[in-house]
């Protein structure tokens, strides 16, 4: 039985770890001719203030179907049809914003402001007939009440910050003027010119050279303790991941199958597909030409998903008498860390 005193630090406690977002039992499907695709089938994850949550998997698993679900920005014939993601920014009320119209203006404001997000593909994500200055402008007026001038010179001044040179030149230029990493690096810049306090990379640093790389992601950790920001980082690149996550999910054909922090899952990955992914890492113990462990198999496709786990097919510890049979659930491992597999939690 709990005393008033035990009740009252529970509550405390409740209150200091509340979520800035949470996604609960995410499911977007596309229904094609062919049958459906089951993208996203019940993903679930807590995002804080102040906090990194990395995303890892290999492609295909769902990782960016997940990212544009949040944000509802999910292409025909794609739908969400379940789950929840809640959003409660500096304490408000929370909302879940799979409830609000697509493209209703209270999601409107939300995203890109209090949500943005870097998208995979640079090369596709402007307007091609459009001055990057008249678009990166265009967002910071959006989602602010700043005039015309002062929108020209934060955005002047952002792009320099994520190191564009001669920025107040390239404001004038088109899409097709800049290179893949300039691309890349000024959808970073309209992505955090307004100070989001969620920001979604989707592979953020992949087409930049190492050096603006570590540049990139110095400048996302420094802006993050400014403005307690929390980040959603997904990326192929378990290197990245070691170095700017405090939370990792491992996703698996569209479902988180190993979740925990980033010290406890690197030095003791309870999922046989987390185990593998890091097994599959280039070391500098290796011995000269020595082949590199991989993956057996290749992730089915999500038409034709194997029944009971997801990863059976493939994994080194398949039991025949359950891994087949039956979908294991996320339990407890440990203190700290979450796998959703039959070696763990089996009666």
């Amino acid at each position: 039985m709990q005393t008033p005193e035990s009740e009252s630090v529970v509550t405390e406690q409740d209150t200091v770890t509340e979520p800035l977002l949470s996604v609960q039992d995410l499911q977007t499907y596309f229904f094609t001719d062919e049958g459906t695709v089951k993208a996203v089938d019940g993903a679930s994850f807590d995002v804080y203030a102040g906090q990194t949550l990395g995303i890892v998997g290999e492609s295909g698993c769902g990782k960016s179907i997940t990212a544009k679900s949040i944000l509802q920005i999910i292409d025909r014939p794609g739908r969400i049809i379940g789950g929840q993601v809640k959003f409660s920014p500096d304490g408000a009320a929370v909302q879940n914003l799979l409830e609000l119209e697509p493209n209703g203006p209270e999601i409107r404001s939300i995203r890109g402001g209090e949500i943005s997000m870097i998208f995979q593909e640079p090369m596709t994500s402007f307007s091609p007939i459009h001055t990057f200055g008249n678009q990166i402008i265009e967002a910071i007026r959006l989602h602010s009440s700043l005039d015309k001038i002062e929108a020209h010179e934060l955005a002047v001044d952002w792009m320099r910050r994520v190191g564009i040179p001669t920025p107040e030149t390239r404001m004038s230029e088109y899409a097709y003027q800049f290179s893949g990493g300039q691309r890349q690096r000024a959808m970073i810049a309209m992505a955090l010119c307004t100070e989001p306090r969620v920001l979604i990379a989707d592979e953020p640093t992949t087409a930049l050279d190492v050096t603006t790389q570590a540049q990139i992601l110095d400048l996302l950790q420094t802006l993050q303790k400014q403005n307690d920001m929390a980040i959603v980082f997904i990326t192929h690149d378990l290197g990245v991941i070691a170095e700017v996550a405090d939370i990792v999910a491992v996703m698996y054909l569209g479902k988180v199958v190993e979740i925990g922090p980033v010290e406890s899952i690197f030095s003791s990955p309870k999922h046989p597909y987390s185990k593998a992914l890091l097994s599959s890492m280039p070391t500098i113990d290796a011995a000269h030409r020595e082949r590199m462990p991989s993956i057996t198999g290749a992730i089915p496709h999500p038409q034709n998903r194997p029944s009971g786990c997801a990863f059976h097919p493939r994994c080194p510890s398949y039991m025949s008498d359950i891994c087949g049979l039956k979908e294991p659930e996320l339990v407890s491992v440990g203190t700290d860390q979450q796998a959703s597999c039959f070696l763990y939690g089996r009666d």
